[in-house]
């Protein structure tokens, strides 16, 4: 079973950053892939950001250029800089991690709220 735990979510102005963080409570963190979803009020909850165990990073277009996902192997975590946020930003943030062989071991965070004002 994995666990994941994020913090770092908060209320900023536009233009301001934010860093989010995810613990991986999980024995093997090198065999999945973490990502980094989220769901505004009345949205389908979208894909922002994945990073794969070996090294490469995917971004939905309206991120690129202002957030960055890395992944730290030896403290097990995952973590989302957000810079020039926009109050389109503005959603519950989760962490995923997909297992990279085993398609049926997903899990998700218990989501960190996110709030640009303009």
């Amino acid at each position: 079973q994995v666990q994941l735990v994020e913090s770092g979510g908060g209320l900023v102005q536009a233009g301001g950053s934010l860093r989010l963080s995810c613990y991986a409570y999980v024995n093997s963190f090198s065999v999945y892939t973490m990502a980094w979803y989220r769901q505004a009020p009345g949205k389908l909850r979208e894909l922002v950001a994945t990073a794969t165990p070996g090294g490469g990073t995917n971004y939905v277009d309206s991120v690129k250029g202002r957030f960055t996902i890395s992944r730290d192997y030896l403290q097990k975590t995952v973590n989302l800089q957000m810079d020039s946020l926009k109050p389109e930003d503005t959603a519950v943030y989760y962490c995923n991690a997909a297992h990279i062989r085993e398609s049926g071991k997903t899990y998700w965070g218990q989501g960190t709220q996110v709030t640009v004002s303009a």
